[in-house]
């Protein structure tokens, strides 16, 4: 077998060994055999939550056992065939087989990176939003290229982006936008990217065609479950409407409808500008019961916590990604030092390597890299 035939097959089985670690794949059988006993019981559906909660839980684990093992079959069939084929110089089943172990070595590594998002509210949709930071109108600028960055990484995924408010900057750009994002575990793929992000590039505002750094700060929290309750006091709030209006155009809003929900006690503000004015206040409730719950969840996980603590104001000293345009052409995450010198493919939305990285990192503190090596 060819030394990149090898390499691709090693890449296989590490990724399924990740699997099987993290899904505990050892005791897997016996759980799913608890699973199916309680599922015949028949006062399961005596408390319809617990059940549905079960039945969710069984099948989780069903497709993780599915999905593996059937992994782990096509890599053995493919090797088999390489074999074979090797054996009798066939060189149409070598390719054959090759060709379905490199489709095999990406499928892998994204269930690999899905099996990590297994927090609580990872399965969510999310609340995404950018602020511009130091910088003036550069930072504005470099705002607007963020939220075009996760709308299109968020278009490639399939997931439905609705953009709730946004406040346009005073020469070019948007001094902050706030996005609900809908789709399978959109909170677990998106929460490692709060932080403050920072641009280094030449200006296209400075006529001398100077290099200029601009900050940007992005904040990801979950869409809370209708299951989920959020006890908010009324006298707890400020309820504001004002008159809102975008960019310009055809979308243009200037109607006294947009809302502005201020939480006195944690000084949270949250903000909508549709058209109408009672679906402008649900829509800012719901934020702000999101955002309650994000905080509760920072309590639960010290990690989590830290690294929202730790972000700070959107400048020096608390970015957790640089994106440098010039003099040379990277994207470094400063937390994993997982970075990339396609530069273009990032800001146009590539960002599961990033992701992935981070993720890694918060369920064993070891990149993906280091994790496999570990194996």
């Amino acid at each position: 077998m060819r030394a990149e035939i090898q390499n691709t097959v090693s890449e296989i089985e590490k990724s399924l060994a990740l699997l099987r670690q993290r899904m505990d794949y050892e005791t897997a059988q016996y759980r799913m055999e608890e699973f199916n006993a309680r599922v015949e019981d028949p006062t399961l559906w005596d408390d319809p939550e617990n059940a549905q909660k079960l039945m969710r839980e069984r099948q989780t684990l069903l497709d993780a056992i599915k999905t593996h093992d059937d992994m782990q079959q096509d890599l053995a069939d493919n090797i088999e065939l390489i074999e074979l084929g090797e054996m009798e110089e066939d060189d149409e089943v070598i390719a054959d087989a090759e060709g379905a172990l490199k489709s095999l070595v990406a499928r892998a590594a994204e269930k690999e990176l899905e099996a990590l998002l297994n927090g609580e509210a990872d399965s969510n949709d999310t609340f995404l939003e950018i602020n511009s930071g130091a910088g003036g109108t550069e930072s504005c600028d470099w705002a607007s290229m963020l939220a075009r960055m996760y709308v299109r990484w968020a278009e490639k995924k399939g997931y439905k982006v609705e953009l709730q408010s946004m406040t346009a900057g005073e020469e070019a750009g948007i001094k902050s936008a706030a996005y609900k994002i809908t789709g399978h575990n959109a909170y677990g793929w998106l929460k490692s990217e709060s932080g403050v992000h920072r641009l280094v590039r030449i200006s296209p505002y400075d006529s001398a065609a100077k290099r200029h750094t601009s900050f940007s700060s992005v904040w990801v929290y979950p869409v809370v479950d209708d299951n989920i309750e959020i006890d908010v006091n009324p006298s707890d709030i400020r309820v504001d409407t004002y008159r809102s209006s975008g960019a310009g155009g055809q979308h243009v809003n200037t109607t006294d409808s947009a809302v502005r929900i201020t939480h006195i006690p944690t000084g949270i503000v949250v903000t909508s500008s549709e058209k109408s004015q009672h679906q402008n206040r649900d829509i800012a409730m719901k934020a702000l019961k999101s955002r309650l719950y994000q905080q509760e969840l920072d309590r639960r996980n010290a990690a989590i916590n830290e690294a929202h603590e730790n972000k700070g104001d959107a400048g020096w000293g608390n970015q957790i990604r640089s994106y440098v345009l010039q003099p040379y052409q990277m994207v470094k995450d400063l937390r994993t030092s997982h970075e990339t010198s396609d530069t273009k493919g990032v800001l146009d939305g590539d960002l599961d390597g990033f992701m992935a990285a981070t993720l890694a990192m918060d369920v064993s503190g070891k990149s993906r890299a280091d994790a496999q090596a570990e194996d």
